[in-house]
């Protein structure tokens, strides 16, 4: 079984687990705290990042890009289609996407969320600052103002099809949604596609996530929300 080292409110291992879990493979998930750098973690990976992929007799897999590819190369299905489009255009479309979720919109909103309500709360008197969680949170309207053009031209995401661009804003979304910071009355369209990608068994993974001290948001886990 493969153990995945990661942090419950990340995106990134988020979407690791969301592979896992839509491919069927049992995970065992350590969680840790990648900005505490902690010895061993840096043993690995010297950047402090997660998630990282270790499995028996196999050197470890580290960054997200890399852990993604590990998981499609190793535990893709055959029998059905996996979450990397076959045709050329699609895939394209999917990576397009999939670099938008995990660059831009980790870089602008993301990232800046996590820093003051997560990471902050282990660093001996630091508080959020306001000024920068305003400033995410008008970064992640504009997001939504794009990601609901798109969910009305189109069923999923990249296409007609759910790929893995899906599986990564879902990501960020329920990091997000965790923390009840996206105004879902302000984002119908990506809000009826997020019903849909939260409804799939994969998603249990997630809806059961609690953090300690942080209660989820009201709806969180709420199929209907």
């Amino acid at each position: 079984m493969p153990r995945l080292l990661h942090h419950r409110l990340d995106p990134a291992s988020r979407l690791a687990r969301l592979m896992f879990a839509e491919y069927g493979v049992g995970a065992d998930l350590e969680d840790i705290k990648p900005w505490i750098r902690e010895p061993a973690l840096l043993e690995i990976n010297p950047a402090a990042t997660v998630p990282i992929m270790i499995e028996p007799g196999e050197p470890p897999v580290v960054g997200t890009l890399a852990v993604l590819h590990a998981i499609e190369d190793r535990y893709a299905p055959t029998a059905v289609p996996g979450l990397f489009p076959s045709e050329p255009r699609a895939r394209a479309e999917m990576w397009r996407l999939l670099e938008w979720v995990l660059v831009k919109l980790n870089d602008e909103v993301t990232r800046y969320i996590l820093e003051e309500k997560i990471v902050k709360r282990d660093h001996r008197g630091a508080t959020p600052e306001p000024s920068v969680l305003r400033v995410a949170k008008a970064n992640l309207a504009e997001h939504l103002l794009y990601f609901n053009w798109l969910f009305a031209t189109r069923q999923w995401i990249a296409g007609d099809t759910m790929t893995l661009a899906d599986f990564a804003l879902a990501s960020h979304l329920s990091t997000l949604d965790y923390l009840g910071d996206v105004l879902w009355d302000t984002a119908p369209e990506t809000r009826q596609w997020y019903a849909r990608i939260k409804s799939r068994p994969a998603f249990r993974t997630l809806l059961n996530d609690r953090i300690a001290g942080m209660p989820a948001a009201a709806g969180y886990a709420d199929l209907d929300f």
